[in-house]
């Protein structure tokens, strides 16, 4: 097991996951969540580089494993999302208004969240209330490589793993209103 760190999220900004296994990257991105949740630091510290970095270098394994922890992965997708008015791109967006609502999961382990893009801004409710134009359904692991630019939407739609209902069209050209960040 790691060692604690005096500041586990500035750790896991240094972490390389290829040189911890399993049970060890799931300790320290729970000490790190423990700690933002404590409201002593935010997850929010970490930048979205190494966040997408941490994601890349992470085995398949190593990401099933932290979504499969409900907590941690609410805390963790909490923040994603929180972030998602701060990387979209009103420039490319010119006049688009849209409501995308994400599922992410499955039955009784889903998360809602929708992102209602009008007036050159995002805004990300926790709790899905308007009429979607969209709807994505996606598994948390795949979600999480590509809000950190380690999966293709493309790709993963083709594989059957990400869903779309309604505007497909609109849903194609999504990640391209969002600065996606660069491991």
């Amino acid at each position: 097991m790691p060692q604690p760190a005096s500041n586990p999220i500035a750790a896991l900004g240094e972490l390389d996951p290829k040189k911890v296994d399993t049970e060890e990257f799931v300790a320290l991105l729970e000490a790190a969540s423990e700690v933002a949740g404590s409201g002593e630091a935010n997850l929010g510290a970490l930048r979205p580089e190494q966040f997408a970095r941490l994601i890349s270098r992470a085995s398949d394994d190593q990401i099933q494993a932290v979504m499969a922890r409900p907590e941690l992965r609410e805390r963790i997708l909490d923040e994603v999302f929180r972030r998602m008015g701060e990387h979209y791109q009103p420039d490319r967006a010119g006049r688009t208004e849209a409501v995308v609502r994400w599922r992410i999961g499955t039955g009784d382990d889903l998360l809602r969240y929708e992102c209602v893009l009008a007036d050159g801004r995002c805004e990300v409710n926790k709790d899905p209330h308007h009429a979607p134009r969209v709807t994505i359904t996606v598994p948390p692991a795949d979600f999480l490589k590509l809000a950190s630019g380690n999966a293709s939407a493309p790709m993963l739609f083709m594989t059957g793993r990400l869903r779309v209902a309604g505007d497909l069209g609109f849903a194609a050209g999504l990640s391209k209103l969002f600065q996606i960040p660069k491991a």
